[in-house]
This record gives structure tokens, sequence and C-alpha cells, in this order.
């Protein structure tokens, strides 16, 4: 792809770096956490700071190149032709404030960094399950978290944002100097400016306990009714997600769980012990495994599962108004067919308290919807493509009845637009926002539909 001389001179006046089409580093660099999206851009930048991102927007401007902030973890949608990638790893700055319940963060820290810091404090991040995720792509992207029911999404819980605007101004913005623009940022990321740094509330958890039960895999029909019966009881303190596992014989997988399929429901209570809310879900099926007791933060990051190096991967999700007794088996007839094979894992987790009360306005919401499923399929080297596209139109056909009206935005898949996160009313709002505050299209458009 042809640059403009504008770029090719661009290394020499910045501190941080510019990595070009024809420079070796390009291939890795270009590259997102999900490696099976495709995406070739016009450059990769890793600016040293704010006056490195002032440059960049001179640069976008005059060349016609939009920049596109991509942060670790979710996000990538593959659609960067021409578009210049901004990483902002070098923005890493952490102040914890525990008198006032409150982190700032630049918007290159990772979630781990945050959750060691508040080990052993009684306070909690709104963190995702995996530790390698950026706070600020999470946050400004919705985030559903451990602690959505009793805290709500990681975007309702952004309190301010420190934001260079088009124009080079670099100000903080919260709900009272900008409302419009803090409604943005909650869930449509930075259609309103290069983001540097977020301040979060923390979540108290004087004391944090945790459930772990596995069952066979013959017992998910009666374990995910009893955990759909579970949810109209369930205090906003109690957070329980489940996975129904059925792993491949593949030999990239470790041993133990090799060709194995299994269910697992995991508890988190916010409030100490909630033991006695799991009675009906034990009496499900037979527990093959059950631990219980005192958990942190950190506990659950180190045992997440996630992948900590980037990874190839695809999947369906979508957020349910219900989970009726059709619709599970359904879910779990078609999980089981033959040529469902790429679908190795089916999560749901449950939604309501906090969620169905946003403390502040923002675009992102999980208001009214009931379950968020997410079915994985791995992508294998080697591993033919049309099986797992066939998979996920199947999963999709099959929670068509049961869709809320909308998703949040960490959840879309590639190619996905903003549109299947709220209404026509609100994307015309965002669209409005972005107009006023980057007329020239300077930044990325991102997942607002074209």
């Amino acid at each position: 792809m042809a640059l403009s001389s504008a770029w090719e001179s661009a290394r020499a006046s910045l501190s941080g770096q510019l990595i070009l089409p024809d420079d070796r580093a390009y291939a890795s660099a270009r590259l997102p956490w999900n490696l099976a999206v495709e995406q070739r851009p016009a450059a990769v930048a890793i600016p040293d700071d704010v006056d490195d991102l002032r440059r960049l927007l001179a640069l976008a401007r005059d060349s016609g190149s939009p920049l596109a902030v991509q942060p670790s973890g979710h996000g990538a949608s593959g659609d960067l032709a021409g578009a210049v990638i901004v990483r902002m790893s070098a923005f890493d700055s952490l102040a914890v404030d525990l008198d006032a319940g409150i982190v700032r963060v630049g918007s290159g820290v990772r979630w781990g960094a945050v959750v060691a810091a508040l080990e052993g404090t009684g306070w909690a991040a709104p963190a995702g399950t995996s530790p390698v995720v950026s706070v600020a792509g999470y946050t400004l992207g919705g985030g559903h978290s451990w602690f959505s029911r009793t805290a709500g999404l990681g975007s309702d819980n952004l309190r301010a944002a420190w934001i260079l605007r088009t124009d080079g101004a670099h100000e903080r913005v919260d709900d009272e100097s900008d409302a419009e623009t803090m409604w943005a940022l909650r869930g449509a990321g930075g259609v309103a400016g290069i983001v540097t740094e977020i301040e979060i509330d923390l979540v108290r958890t004087p004391a944090i306990w945790g459930a772990g039960l596995t069952f066979d895999s013959s017992d998910a029909p009666a374990v995910l009714r009893a955990v759909r019966d579970l949810s109209g009881a369930a205090p906003a303190s109690l957070n329980v997600f489940v996975d129904s596992m059925r792993m491949p014989d593949a030999p990239e997988l470790p041993e133990a769980i090799r060709g194995r399929s299994f269910v697992t429901v995991q508890a988190l209570s916010a409030d100490g012990a909630a033991d006695d809310l799991l009675d009906g879900v034990r009496r499900a099926g037979t527990v093959r495994q059950d631990i219980t007791g005192p958990t942190s933060p950190a506990t659950l990051a180190a045992s997440s599962g996630e992948p900590t190096d980037p990874t190839p991967g695809r999947g369906a999700s979508a957020a349910l108004r219900s989970l009726d007794d059709a619709l599970i088996d359904e879910l779990l007839r078609f999980r089981e067919l033959p040529e469902s094979w790429p679908v190795v894992g089916v999560g749901v987790r449950m939604l309501g308290g906090a969620l169905d009360a946003p403390r502040r306005d923002g675009f992102a919401s999980l208001q009214g919807a009931e379950w968020l499923l997410h079915a994985l399929i791995p992508v294998f080297p080697g591993a033919p493509r049309e099986p797992g596209d066939a998979s996920i139109a199947g999963i999709e056909q099959v929670l068509a009845p049961a869709l809320a009206p909308q998703t949040v935005p960490t959840f879309l898949g590639p190619g996905q637009t903003l549109d299947l996160c709220g209404p026509s009313a609100a994307i015309d709002r965002l669209r409005a926002v972005r107009t006023r505050l980057d007329p020239d299209g300077v930044l990325h458009e991102g997942r607002l539909p074209r």
C-alpha cells in the first residue's frame, strides 16, 4: 500500500515508533490479539507520549489515513485498510486511591496489573476474566466481568477520562464537564477522541467467596435449568457463570482435558459465603468436583484459563432476554450434532442485578437482558473454515427467538457493528458526537455502522 510522503518522513518527528508495511517488524506489529482476524493497516504507530499523539493526528489529517487505537484483547474487527493502528503501550501509569475507592490507569495498562495492585485491600476492580485485556479498551467497550451483577458493566464504573481531542487539546472530562462525551465513551470507545487515561470506581469486597462445581456433560440440561431457576432469587452480590465444554482430541490441548466433555458452574459472591444458594444446582446432577471457599480476584485471574498470548479464535455471542426449557434443549441438541464439532465451549453468564439499574448514563447497556452467551470455536492449524462458519450460523439461528434488544460492544465479533448494541436513536446520537468532535474523520469510525 502506497503511503504519502508525510508518513514516510514521520519517523524523524516521533519519539516513539512508526512501523510501515515494508519494515520487517510490520508482519507481527499489525496482528491483533485474535490472530484469526486479518488486518493490513497503512502503518502501526507506538507513540511515547501525548506530543507523539498530536503529531500522529496532524499526519492523519494531512494524509487522509485515519487513526485506529487498538487495545490488547477485545476490539479487532478486520476492517482497517488505509488506517494507522495506534498502540498505547507506553501509557502505563497506575495510581490507586483506596480511601476514595478509585483507580486511575493509563490506556496501555492491562487488568492483571490492577488486580495485583488491589490484592488484599478489600477492594476489587470491575475487571474482565482475562488479566491480559486492556483496562481502557474493556471499559470503553462496555465490559462484562465477574462483578457485573454487583457493580454493573465496566463502562458504568467509568468516572472520568483524559482525552486528546482531534484539535490537539488534552483534557480531563467527566459527567459535569462533558456529559455527552462521557455517554459516548461508555461503550462506543474512541469516537470522541484518543483516551490516554481513565478513572474508574472500584468494588468494595470485604469477603469474596467462590464456588466451582463440575458435572458430567450428560447433566448439562438439568444444570442449566437449575442455574436458570436460581437467577430469580440470586442477590446482586452473587455472580454465576456456566460453561459446557466438549474438548476435541487435538494434540494442541493439555492431556488433562483432551477429548473430555464436562459442565462447570462457577459462582462468585462479593459478600461472603453463599453456599446455600447453590443447593438446587448441586441436586441437578452428580457433582464430580466441588470446590468452595474464600477467594480473590488474583486467584480468579490466575485460574481463568484465558490465553496469555495472542491466539486465533472465533465464536458467536448474544445477550438473551430469556433461557426457557425449549431454548436449553435446542441449544444442547445442536451442540451435540456431529457437524457441530467446531463448538468447543458454550458459556452462559447470569445477568440482572446492578446491570438492570445503571448508575451512569452510557451507550453500552445490558438492561433488561437476562443472560449473556458465548460459543467458542477455536481455530486449529490446517482445519477447514467452513464447519466453523456453519456452526456459528446454526447457533445464531437457535438463539434468534430469545435475543435481547442489545448486546455489549466488547462481545461483538469481527465485522459486527454497534447497531447490535443500541437502538437507531442511540446510533444517531453517536454519529452526532463524532461529527461534532471529529468533523474531518481523523479517527477511524470503529464499529459505527457505515
